[in-house]
Formats: C-alpha cells, structure tokens, sequence
C-alpha cells in the first residue's frame, strides 16, 4: 500500500469517527431510532388548587366535643395544653389543629364550638358531623340525615341565618343556613345553642 493510499483511507476513518461522535440523546429512543423528548415530571400540569385537594383533612366533631377537646374543658386547661391559639385574622381564640373552629367559654367552660368555613390553607380541614353535615351540607340533606330537628326562625329585619337544631339530650347541632346550605354549625350544649340563637351571639 502506498502511502498516499493509507493517508486517505486514514483520513476518511477519522471522519466517519468524528461524525459519529456527536451528543447522544438522553431520552429514549424509538423503534426507529429517533430520539423522543423526555416526558414531564410526574407532577406536572398540577395546580395550587390540586395540591391543596391533596391535602385535605377531614375530621368529625361529635357531641362530646373534638379530638382531645371536650365540652367541659375549662380555658386554662386548654391553653396549658397548647390547644389554643390567638390570631389577628381571627377574632377570637381558635384551637390548634382544627381548622375554622372557634371555641366559646362560659364561666371558663368550653359549651360550645363554632365551626366556620374552612380556611383555605396549606393544610384544610373540614370539620364535620359524625353523620356527614358540613358547611356547605344542603338543607335536606340535614333534614335527611336528623330525623327530629327543630326550625328556629331568625326575627325579621336582620340579616340572620335561620336555623335548624338537632338535639341529643342536654347535647345539640345548631346548623345556620340561609335555606338552601348549611352556612354556620354550632356544636355543644343544647341551651347554649339556643341562647346563642336567641341572642344573635358569634364567636367574636
């Protein structure tokens, strides 16, 4: 071989080399051969909104009360446990770990527990019935699942919820509505409950 020869041969060896040296693809490779893009993230596409349905916590609130609350419990007894807590968002004490759940005192007391809407949250709670009544829970829905409730009308020329009361003993639900959803529920004892029917009494 001269070596003209072998300086060409060599010369379009390092060529086929060099253009089979490019970047290889990172994504895997089809049937035929073409490289296809990466696919997204598992948690691609997700929104806010679908991480906070994630995320959601429910919890039952009977007539005893809630999970190391009770009616009865006094305010120091709470507040020693670390179960209160005061915002400035908020209008009064709330207990920690319970969502929108206001506590209200009598003679230092817990009688009854107020249950708002759920506040929007990295970790949202809803708090509800042992039979299922919510806020937002329509109305036959509630006539549904109690089967003896009481209608309380809230007086006239007052921007009130009207109200239904659903008691067990010396023990009650108050659920507010505005006749289509329940809007409010109140949880405690059942002369409290009226009483704040009556009085037009929140939590602030």
């Amino acid at each position: 071989m001269k070596f003209r020869q072998f300086v060409f041969i060599a010369t379009l060896l390092a060529a086929a080399s060099i253009a089979g040296s490019g970047v290889r693809p990172h994504g895997p490779v089809d049937a035929g051969g073409d490289a296809r893009p990466p696919g997204p993230p598992p948690d691609a596409g997700r929104s806010a909104a679908d991480e906070a349905v994630d995320e959601v916590i429910d919890e039952v609130v009977d007539l005893n009360g809630l999970t190391d609350v009770e009616f009865g419990d006094t305010e120091q007894e709470l507040a020693r446990r670390g179960m209160l807590a005061s915002d400035v968002d908020t209008c009064g004490p709330t207990l920690v770990g319970h969502g929108a759940v206001s506590p209200i005192f009598v003679d230092d007391r817990l009688v009854l527990l107020w249950l708002d809407d759920p506040v929007p949250t990295a970790e949202r709670i809803n708090v509800r019935t042992p039979q299922g009544v919510g806020v937002g829970t329509p109305v036959e829905e509630v006539r549904a699942r109690y089967r003896s409730v009481s209608p309380l009308d809230a007086p006239q020329r007052t921007y009130r919820f009207d109200g239904l009361l659903a008691r067990s003993g010396d023990r009650a639900y108050l659920f507010l509505h505005d006749g289509r959803t329940v809007r409010k529920i109140i949880a405690g004892y059942a002369d409290w409950a009226r009483r704040l029917f009556a009085e037009g009494y929140g939590p602030c």
